[in-house]
């Protein structure tokens, strides 16, 4: 029988989603939950499991199609047939063969079939542990599985067509143009890790050639290019939040030479061997502080409520550019973690925005947010809000300039935060307080003992 599967929705009610690129050809023969396909949300790039095993019949859609939810973009051709009620989300028959004839009892059919058909799940992949040894497993036969074995990237795909890696060096691999059946993992049990596909990526290119927006054809004076995902989901919430809520930026040019100098002492200290502290982290840190000291700026204005949502958490949210957009993913219950975790934590959210991995529910929830424009040489800025949160906190470039002190002129590294905030949410004082508290953690780090 043909199964068609229509684009489900992959989280938080996403109408639509572009197609990246097809990992099977029609005719190619696919097992339950093997990766079909990648395809663009509003937020990130999901790699798409089979719902079926079975032989591909027909791909309805064209990489760079864009696709709404419940459209058709594949069909399979399915061995055995199905009792009503029990297909996969996304997905409708549309034709059976070899099925039950009209005579057969009640319940007959559903016995008959395959364990896989009577039930399909997605799973969850990623790297899979190597195994030791092999366990027992019965002859797969048309579309049926043994049911005591785990879905797993390596059961659904011998390891010499899909060398093991994780989503994150997977994205980075396809970014890159590197085929990961040419790179060697370093890895335990030989995973391919992001400095293997680094490396080979430098190896095959020795020059890097800067980003173009496209390649225009000789005598043209423009681009056009269609507004979609990341850019299209930015651009509304931007544009959302500008015009909803009263923006107040205020600025504090401070002298952070204490906080790079203790920055510099981390690296020696045991406690946290293997973990890297930076001034982001810091920062963060430091804000987490802060926030307790000042609630007001980590709230939310709920218009069809008429209420204000006072947080007692901290849902950290990080601007990270990415070559798809900016994004915003978020450390849960960031107040709560110890400086080497939340540098821990903040390492990993911009490894996978970047790589376009990032989950739905990371990009959710966050309750207020740092932009880091001094990495782009910016010394600051006019952030505008996350909607639905009440402050965003921009850090400048960290410059060696002459600055007052202990009465005398130095050469000081000296850093401008910019508050951005809903002045709904916050007055001018609650906003000073809270950039000033920050500010005096990165003056003088030993300043938190007064504070805690």
């Amino acid at each position: 029988m043909i199964k068609v599967f229509r684009l489900p929705d992959l989280g938080e009610g996403l109408t639509e989603s572009e197609i990246v690129a097809w990992r099977v050809a029609p005719g190619d023969t696919v097992e339950l939950n093997q990766l079909i396909a990648d395809v663009e949300t509003a937020k990130a790039v999901v790699e798409l499991p089979s719902p079926f095993a079975g032989v591909v019949h027909e791909l309805h859609q064209q990489p760079g199609t864009v696709v709404h939810v419940g459209e058709p973009i594949v069909s399979f051709e399915v061995a055995g047939t199905e009792p009503a009620g029990h297909e996969p989300a996304g997905t409708e028959g549309a034709g059976r063969a070899g099925g039950a004839a009209a005579s057969d009892p009640p319940g007959q059919a559903s016995a008959a079939a395959p364990a896989e058909e009577r039930e399909a799940v997605l799973v969850g992949y990623g790297a899979a542990p190597e195994r030791q040894g092999r366990p027992h497993r019965r002859t797969r036969t048309g579309a049926e599985a043994d049911l005591t074995e785990p879905a797993t990237v390596e059961a659904l795909e011998p390891a010499a067509t899909r060398p093991r890696s994780t989503p994150p060096v997977r994205a980075l691999a396809r970014g890159l143009g590197i085929e990961l059946s040419q790179v060697t993992g370093t890895g335990p049990t030989g995973l391919i890790t992001r400095e293997d596909v680094q490396a080979r990526s430098d190896r095959s290119a020795p020059e890097s050639a800067p980003e173009s927006v496209a390649d225009p054809a000789a005598g043209e004076r423009e681009t056009r290019s269609p507004i979609r995902s990341v850019r299209k989901h930015t651009a509304a919430a931007m544009v959302r939040s500008a015009f909803n809520a009263p923006h107040v930026t205020e600025f504090l040019t401070v002298d952070v030479t204490p906080t790079m100098d203790l920055i510099e002492s981390l690296r020696t200290n045991r406690a946290f061997q293997g973990v890297r502290i930076g001034i982001l982290a810091v920062v963060a840190k430091a804000l987490c502080l802060a926030v307790a000291r000042n609630p007001s700026v980590n709230t939310r204005w709920d218009e069809a409520a008429g209420e204000i949502v006072q947080y007692h958490y901290v849902n950290l949210g990080i601007a990270a550019a990415t070559p798809r957009g900016l994004l915003v993913p978020n450390v849960p219950d960031a107040d709560r973690l110890g400086l080497a975790d939340l540098a821990a934590a903040l390492a990993g959210l911009t490894e996978t925005a970047r790589a376009g991995t990032t989950a739905a529910e990371s990009l959710r929830g966050g309750t207020i947010s740092i932009t880091n424009v001094g990495v782009f040489g910016i010394d600051a800025g006019t952030p505008i809000l996350n909607p639905g949160e009440a402050a965003i906190l921009a850090l400048g470039g960290i410059r060696r300039q002459p600055w007052e002190h202990r009465g005398e002129i130095a050469l000081r590294q000296v850093m401008t935060l910019s508050l951005s905030f809903d002045h709904r949410l916050v007055d001018g004082e609650q906003g000073a307080r809270f950039l000033v508290d920050v500010g005096t953690i990165l003056a003088d780090p030993a300043m938190v003992l007064t504070m805690v």
